[in-house]
């Protein structure tokens, strides 16, 4: 597998990035490719592993071995096989994943693992590129029809899976365009919409149709979309935002992160909005939240001009190594710092916001915090405790809460009746993702809340292998892990 002795031989080695200088003057991606002969070595640095860990830190369990030997090898072709065999979009994955196979990579134990990521990127690219990504439409048909709500990465993944097993797929967006999160919450500089749209004209020529502005609950009914589909399929992830109950948040000024992502997506796409402007330039920014929704608004607000830009994390600031009771090959919880964080954020840890100030006028005008801390007790939840004498006050022009996601709206599952969990996500079982009607089933952030984009490609293929089976008696869809069969 690879070169033998790669891993000794060379270093790790990721794309570079544009000066922050010059990136932050637009909102195109800003990554400089590696050349061939380097991503080749990067291939070689593979191990050949006895049990390659990188498969069950994917969520997909991508063949990383496999690719990373054709590359290796120069195979391009062959690479792209394997890896669209686990994963219908490693466009996404590839520049928006966290890596979690990477932390699982065997070289990490004590060397920088293998960059997986970037690979993945790389070989996508070049086939579509080279024209080797071309429309697969099922060679016949089933004549069964199935509704797919919500067009993110789990509708997608969904979709294509289920069209490839022959049946009619409609996928039904409530915006104007399809992507959910992809294009209404990732920004530009991270992907440009291109990436999206280029997937999409192979997906519609497989024969799947979208019907975007489409709400469901509301423009059609549950009772229409059982009498038309023979199987419904709820993709509408977990968009529930978190709001932040202190006094002052009703004031002008504090915004939550995705309605000024969403917006500056659409402005920075052309595609009309309503509502007032909200934009961070002039502005004194406090964004509230470190995760990577957070790290989005830092970016985007330091692209519009503000004047300052702060970030706050209510945990307190981690280790860049891996902290201790979480050993390799898990996800451990490092400090990470993105690319927008060195754009010129200050971030501060162990702080939690107790009011915002406004003028006469109901501007937001300042906040107040307090510093905090973790009490652990033995057997017990650690408990969070105000650091008495640490309040102090922030001057600020704009707040954005980018503090995640409560749980799924309920409007399309009041309508067909479905059970909700304790978190307010659909109620489905974790081996076939059925609810607890029959024909309705859920995958995605609105099963299992919010979660990476990985995450939802994985539960749109296995909800899709298992509403094959509820519609034909089997199906040969592949499940995590297994390479796709041959076409219908």
């Amino acid at each position: 597998m690879g070169k033998i002795t790669g891993f000794m031989e060379f270093d790790r080695k990721v794309e570079a990035y544009a000066p922050v200088e010059e990136r932050i003057k637009n909102y195109k991606e800003f990554t400089e490719p590696l050349k061939e002969s380097e991503l080749k070595n990067q291939g070689a640095r593979c191990m050949d592993c006895g049990i390659p860990f990188c498969h069950s830190g994917c969520p997909l369990g991508n063949l990383i071995p496999d690719f990373n030997d054709a590359v290796y090898q120069g195979k391009w072709e062959k690479a792209a096989k394997i890896l669209h065999s686990t994963n219908n979009f490693p466009e996404f994955t590839g520049r928006l994943c966290p890596a979690p196979c990477e932390e699982a990579c065997v070289l990490g134990i004590n060397e920088d693992p293998v960059s997986i990521e970037n690979i993945e990127k790389n070989i996508v690219e070049t086939a579509f590129k080279n024209g080797w990504i071309q429309p697969e439409p099922p060679f016949k048909r089933t004549g069964k029809k199935v509704a797919v709500i919500g067009s993110g990465p789990a509708g997608l993944a969904t979709a294509q899976q289920l069209n490839r097993a022959g049946h009619l797929v409609t996928v039904f967006e409530r915006d104007e365009k399809i992507g959910g999160l992809l294009r209404y919450g990732i920004p530009d500089f991270k992907m440009e919409k291109n990436v999206i749209d280029r997937r999409l004209e192979v997906m519609k020529k497989e024969g799947i149709v979208f019907k975007t502005g489409v709400h469901v609950g509301v423009d059609i009914t549950a009772t229409e979309l059982k009498e038309g589909f023979d199987a419904i399929v709820l993709c509408g992830g977990a968009t529930v935002r978190r709001g932040l109950p202190i006094p002052g948040s009703d004031l002008k000024g504090v915004v939550q992160a995705m309605d000024f992502l969403p917006q500056n997506n659409r402005k920075v796409d052309g595609i009309p909005y309503t509502g007032e402007e909200l934009t961070a330039k002039g502005k004194k920014v406090i964004v509230i939240g470190g995760g990577d929704t957070g790290s989005d608004c830092i970016g985007t607000s330091i692209r519009h001009g503000a004047v300052s830009v702060t970030n706050f994390e209510i945990m307190p600031m981690g280790t860049t190594a891996r902290p201790e009771g979480q050993p390799w090959p898990f996800w451990p919880m490092r400090l990470r710092t993105s690319t927008s964080h060195k754009e010129g954020a200050e971030r501060v840890f162990s702080i939690s916001t107790k009011h915002f100030n406004g003028d006469k006028d109901g501007n937001l005008k300042s906040l107040v915090t307090t510093e905090v801390e973790w009490v652990t007790a033995p057997g017990q939840r650690p408990v969070l405790k105000e650091v008495a004498g640490s309040e102090k006050e922030w001057e600020c022009d704009l707040a954005l809460l980018a503090l995640g996601f409560t749980g799924s709206e309920t409007t399309i599952a009041d309508q067909l009746g479905l059970e909700m969990d304790p978190r307010t996500n659909i109620k489905a079982s974790v081996t076939n993702y059925k609810t607890n009607v029959p024909g309705v089933f859920v995958a995605g952030d609105q099963r299992r809340g919010q979660s990476l984009i990985v995450w939802a490609i994985s539960e749109g293929r296995q909800a899709a292998h298992h509403v094959d089976t509820y519609l034909m008696g089997q199906s040969f869809l592949p499940l995590k892990g297994e390479g796709d069969l041959p076409r219908v």
